[in-house]
């Protein structure tokens, strides 16, 4: 006798799955059924309903009758890693034909193993689609269930933690194990429309569906949460479309902050000005030295960058003050942006990129002690990973308005030849989008008289592997040698 059993009327199977996410029940059926040959228009998928235990083994009997017998010698069922894991999310989904498209598609799968790699194909599009679906919706769980304190008549030992959640598909189940691990010490409760879970400290249960009306309303601490939600929202970042697209509404009723986002959408508009406000100064008059640019990019907040908890980072290096009484050709180097580790010791270039450029310079010829270093932005722009800060690119609007730093360090470096490294350097110096391909090798007039010479970001090259990365390198190279023929073309005359 099979886990999973099956009654055949007029040549149709119909296999009832005691709970509408028992994915391993699925499994075991189709198993059978594809060494058995048949095929996905004699069976018929239905639901039973849900399984009161959660951790209770799937009963031996079901009153339908049974599957066919498997052959003496059952072939292997072809599948995938691909297919199993999209299988095992769709398996969740509220489609009520998720399971015949999953059968239907592990019956392709016997005479085509590699039709998961087809993205034009229909059942592939659907089961990738009801996946996707069903992984946003264990997300929304991670993020908006919202815990509230409930007190045991027992005082503070009983007490218990109960949240309210309304999940599009059959996930609850599925993520209790997150819940678990990740509130290990509280004794808790999430309640659903589809069954609710339950975590007394040493085991996980299980119950039927619950209302909205049997969770609490709130609790005390919810004031403090929402003082901190309101302190940190920051107006400058706002995007309402897509925070409504991550936060449907649907969701905010569960949630204690959610009471403050209609007013402090309201306020953001005059809150963003006060924060432009707050660093307007900066660009009202010409700064005299390197420390006033140092202490203004710091206080700047023109743009959303300059917004985020980060440091500025200064530029540094030699430079003269005025190319008349220079001995040598005062040059600048400019990248796009600080990395992580530039942003915490407020240093430019000291990252891998940083050792990428120096190691060039130094088989190059050049003395990066005889540069100014800096950046076309002077904040660190990223998202999060996890707990890692991923490095983003500025937008074209983000550069344009640091550009007034930049050339504030150039009146006052006055070097005779600036270095630009990538496209976003090359824009802070231009105003406009240049190409890597078409500018580098050939120098640019600027209006200060100053030559511009434009090569790629050495960040560029760790982001290359292979014969690529070999081939960028090469150019990357040819770029800093000419540039250094350049200097000590110019640092001759200087001596003659």
């Amino acid at each position: 006798m099979t886990p999973v059993q099956a009654l055949e009327k007029g040549g149709v199977y119909t296999v009832s799955l005691p709970r509408p996410d028992d994915f391993d029940y699925w499994r075991d059926a189709a198993r059978r059924l594809i060494q058995c040959g048949v095929a996905p228009d004699r069976v018929s998928w239905r639901e039973r309903g849900e399984a009161m235990d959660l951790f209770a083994v799937c009963s031996d009997q079901n009153d339908d009758g049974a599957l066919p017998a498997p052959p003496i010698n059952p072939s292997v069922v072809k599948t995938s890693k691909r297919f199993l894991d999209c299988a095992r999310n769709a398996a969740l989904h509220s489609d009520e034909e998720r399971f015949a498209l999953l059968y239907r598609l592990l019956w392709r799968l016997q005479s085509n193993p590699r039709i998961m790699e087809d993205k034009s194909d229909d059942d592939v599009r659907r089961i990738e689609d009801l996946a996707k679906n069903v992984r946003r919706d264990s997300h929304k769980m991670h993020a908006f269930v919202r815990f509230r304190r409930v007190e045991g008549s027992d005082g503070d030992a009983s007490d218990r933690y109960v949240a309210w959640f309304e999940p599009d598909h059959h996930i609850v189940r599925a993520n209790a194990g997150f819940f678990k691990r990740r509130f290990a010490n509280m004794q808790w409760s999430i309640l659903t429309p589809r069954g609710c879970i339950h975590w007394d400290g040493t085991r996980l249960s299980e119950s039927g569906p619950a209302s909205r009306s049997d969770a609490p309303a709130d609790d005390a601490m919810e004031d403090l949460w929402r003082q901190y939600f309101a302190s940190t929202f920051n107006p400058a970042r706002l995007k309402i479309g897509a925070m409504m697209s991550e936060m449907p509404k649907k969701y905010w009723k569960n949630m204690p902050e959610a009471a403050l986002i209609p007013e402090l959408i309201a306020g953001a508009q005059s809150r963003e000005s006060r924060m432009v406000n707050a660093g307007a100064s900066e660009f009202s008059e010409p700064v005299a030295s390197l420390h006033d640019i140092a202490s203004g990019i710091g206080a700047c907040r023109q743009c959303a960058i300059g917004c985020l908890d980060t440091q500025a980072v200064p530029g540094e290096g030699r430079h003269d003050g005025a190319a008349s009484l220079s001995k040598r050709a005062t040059f600048m180097i400019v990248g796009e942006q600080p990395g992580d580790q530039e942003e915490k010791a407020q240093r430019p270039f000291i990252g891998p990129a940083g050792e990428v450029l120096s190691a060039h310079l130094q088989q190059a010829g050049i003395n990066r002690e005889d540069a100014y270093l800096t950046n076309a932005v002077k904040h660190f722009k990223y998202t999060l990973r996890g707990k890692r800060r991923i490095h983003q690119s500025p937008t074209a609007k983000e550069i344009d308005t640091c550009r007034w730093w930049l050339d504030a360090e150039r009146r006052i470096i006055r070097p005779q030849f600036v270095l630009a490294l990538g496209a976003s350097a090359a824009r802070g110096l231009l105003g406009k989008t240049v190409s890597i391909t078409r500018a580098r090798g050939v120098p640019l007039q600027m209006d200060d008289q100053s030559e511009l010479w434009i090569t790629a970001h050495p960040s560029y090259l760790l982001r290359l592997d292979g014969d690529a990365r070999a081939e960028q390198e090469r150019l990357f190279q040819q770029d800093l040698k000419t540039f250094a023929k350049r200097l000590e073309s110019y640092n001759k005359n200087l001596q003659v």
